[in-house]
């Protein structure tokens, strides 16, 4: 989810022009995540250095930590106002990312140009997709609501035919985008005119998994090549994501007058591990085995978020939730897959420019 600051991205757009010299998650994103991954520096690939924990179990982690995201978003909701729980999972995540940049002794990017661009980022990418997942979860299931950021590599997929020229429709991943939606329709139960479902909270979360590939597609139009490593970018949009939720906050909400501490306790935990510590997760994934087995958290992310709602929060499950996932993720894969030539040119440019990650 990106979300925090991934989600989830599509693959092309994490690996032609260098997705590192954009901004982050979900991500994070992706979240929740998400979610919709960019490769890692040259320097870092080249100097991986010797993790204490082997890239396995740190892959699990992160599919858990972004996994149960939406659950953690529900339970903040039941204490506090949605921009509230997204201010406080803003504030949390730029607190890590922070101590990290000054660990590092890195710099926030320089430029009013680069500035402006970012805050459209922290925008499409932040303020904007972790708001309305906070919204959508006052009506729907958290299980819901991570079926529906499944979606975003299929929006990806759509949006980038028409926006990215470089990427060619082909058959097969024509195909999954057409089944990928008719599991959409599944997971609604479309055939029974949609009865029983909350519209606005599922246009909402399916809202908020589109803005995750538009953001994408914005960043890499507008901040490849800016030069800025990408921990840089992704400080500086979550610093920015969080002064616009800052802003907007007060304006539609009031100060709480007691804080329950379960639900600020998930807040913080969606803010430090969701947001701050999953796009570290990710960013050293990428560096160590590559873009395309480190977006395969993407597929991990609808289950354990399913499993969570239901086993913890008690949200009931109709078979045609899981069915309807299932379809949804296979509609996904379809999407990102390319002939075996294009993978192997694509490998090869990622070894050569690469460059990190977004948050879900």
């Amino acid at each position: 989810m990106c979300y925090e600051m991934a989600g989830s991205i599509v693959r092309r757009m994490t690996t032609a022009p260098p997705p590192s010299r954009s901004a982050t998650a979900p991500t994070t994103q992706a979240t929740p995540t998400t979610p919709t991954i960019p490769a890692p520096s040259a320097t870092m690939a080249a100097h991986p250095g010797r993790p204490a924990l082997d890239w396995r179990i740190r892959f699990g982690v992160l599919s858990l930590i972004w996994g149960f995201s939406f659950l953690l978003i529900k339970v903040g909701t039941e204490g506090y106002a949605p921009f509230q729980v997204t201010l406080g999972r803003l504030v949390f995540g730029t607190a890590v990312i922070a101590a990290v940049l000054a660990v590092k002794r890195e710099r926030l990017p320089r430029g009013t140009r680069t500035w402006l661009h970012l805050t459209v980022a922290a925008f499409l990418l932040n303020a904007l997709p972790f708001s309305l997942f906070a919204y959508a979860e006052l009506s729907i299931p958290s299980t819901l609501a991570g079926i529906c950021n499944a979606t975003s590599p299929l929006w990806g997929m759509a949006l980038s035919l028409v926006a990215l020229s470089e990427d060619r429709p082909t058959r097969r991943r024509v195909a999954g985008l057409g089944i990928g939606f008719f599991g959409v329709l599944t997971v609604l139960g479309a055939w029974q005119g949609f009865s029983g479902l909350d519209l606005g909270g599922t246009a909402m979360a399916l809202l908020a998994s589109l803005s995750y590939p538009i953001g994408w597609i914005y960043v890499r139009r507008t901040l490849a090549g800016s030069g800025h490593s990408n921990l840089s970018l992704s400080g500086a949009q979550l610093l920015v994501a969080t002064a616009e939720l800052a802003l907007v906050t007060p304006l539609f909400t009031s100060l709480p007058t007691h804080f329950p501490v379960v639900p600020l306790l998930a807040i913080v935990a969606l803010g430090a591990l969701g947001t701050g510590v999953a796009f570290l997760l990710q960013y050293a994934l990428v560096a160590e085995v590559g873009p395309t087995t480190a977006q395969m958290v993407t597929y991990f992310i609808p289950v354990i978020a399913t499993a969570a709602g239901v086993a913890v929060l008690g949200e009931s499950l109709s078979w045609s939730t899981p069915v309807g996932a299932v379809i949804v993720l296979a509609g996904a894969a379809l999407t990102q897959s390319r002939p075996r030539a294009a993978r192997t040119t694509t490998t090869a440019t990622t070894s050569a420019t690469a460059r990190p990650p977004r948050q879900s």
